[in-house]
């Protein structure tokens, strides 16, 4: 009797349930092993597409080095404008650092005007500065 019941048990774990609302009974579908075959065509066809994949994506890469790495600097540029303009705003918010960044914006201004802007010969040394780290940055023409 007790060989019956675990018989039953486990047949009972194989099926799943379904119940019938307007009549109130379960009925017992058995699973197909064709959703088995389909299931193991799919695990095939992700597991050969995961496979090649790597390839793929070294070849993507090689073929648009250039656009990819300027849309690379491109995103980095704005990520790290977004993060300053952040860390500013929240220095902002700081009771007397806002006035504090505004005197001190102030005085490198005078000081910039009264450096270079006032006398001629100061202003042809800024030129020269300007253009000295103009050929630095992009080079002999």
């Amino acid at each position: 009797m007790q060989e019956s019941q675990y018989a039953e048990t486990k047949s009972s774990e194989t099926t799943m349930p379904e119940i019938n609302t307007q009549t109130g009974t379960i009925t017992k579908i058995q699973p197909s092993s064709q959703s088995q075959e389909e299931w193991l065509k799919y695990g095939e066809q992700v597991s050969s597409f995961l496979s090649t994949l790597p390839e793929y994506l070294g070849s993507l890469f090689n073929q648009y080095k250039q656009p990819l790495v300027t849309l690379g600097l491109i995103v980095a540029a704005v990520v790290t404008v977004k993060v300053v303009l952040a860390v500013l705003d929240a220095l902002n918010d700081i009771p007397l650092v806002a006035p504090t960044f505004e005197l001190i914006g102030i005085g490198y201004s005078v000081w910039f005007v009264y450096r270079y802007l006032l006398k001629a010969s100061t202003r042809q040394e800024l030129t020269d500065e300007i253009a000295g780290l103009k050929t630095q940055v992009v080079g002999d023409e």
